[in-house]
């Protein structure tokens, strides 16, 4: 072998160790994170009063069962007009998160971010509520034998019961049920009767909205000492229940 081939051999093989000396220490490019997973609904943007123009679209979905204007015409399902527009967004994060149990509500919730609920509680809250009537039949016996059915109703509404621990229900919804939009108390005025009395009954065998910290067990103590006919007596003259003209 000549010493110029030696030479050559020599450098291949020394440019070889320093090749696989290099490709010891390289390092693998570290894997790209995940792409996030986009939510249908943004819940976390900043949240900012209701928009009722943006809230009248989105509630186009609750008029088959509350009416365009939040008038419901079947008694089973709630009047929504003249509602809180806090209230209302707080029921609805209730119903998505499981916290009120309502299956046909879940499922209408469950594709709302914060903000579209409060734009369609802004929105049922510029809307007037249509009072009903309130039954004037004169109940025959009992402790309220004389009495209308309504003025029952009407003298718990507005005075409560002391000796019973009843609060006053005007105390927290006013004295012509418009409620408070502070603490969330509820627009109480023209409410159907079937609806309001399903609910006091649901209160008095101690249902309660939310859990822990995000509960409300107010009504569940209101309500816990009334009998059937004060319950039926509360909700027809609540739904009778107006602003004076």
């Amino acid at each position: 072998m000549s010493f110029r081939r030696f030479l050559g051999l020599a450098g291949l093989l020394a440019a070889s160790s320093v090749l696989a000396q290099n490709a010891a220490e390289v390092t693998a490019a570290p894997e790209q994170a995940a792409a996030e997973v986009a939510s249908l609904a943004d819940d976390t943007a900043a949240v900012v009063p209701g928009n009722a123009e943006a809230g009248q679209g989105k509630a186009a979905v609750c008029a088959a069962c509350h009416g365009m204007d939040g008038n419901s015409a079947d008694p089973q399902y709630p009047k929504l007009a003249g509602q809180h527009e806090r209230y209302i967004a707080r029921h609805l994060a209730l119903y998505k998160s499981g916290e009120r149990n309502n299956a046909i509500m879940l499922g209408f919730a469950a594709m709302l971010s914060p903000q579209d609920m409060r734009d369609i509680g802004a929105y049922f809250a510029g809307q007037t509520a249509r009072a009903g009537l309130a039954d004037e039949t004169v109940i025959s016996s009992g402790p309220n034998e004389g009495l209308k059915f309504y003025e029952v109703g009407e003298k718990l509404y507005r005075g409560g019961d002391l000796e019973r621990g009843i609060p006053a229900c005007s105390a927290c919804h006013g004295p012509a049920g418009d409620g408070n939009p502070g603490p969330a108390y509820p627009h109480l005025a023209g409410q159907h009767a079937g609806y309001t009395a399903a609910q006091l009954n649901l209160f008095r065998d101690g249902t309660v909205h939310g859990r822990g910290d995000n509960a409300n067990a107010v009504m569940a103590g209101v309500a816990r000492y009334l009998t059937d006919e004060e319950i039926q007596a509360l909700a027809t003259y609540i739904e009778g229940l107006h602003e004076a003209q």
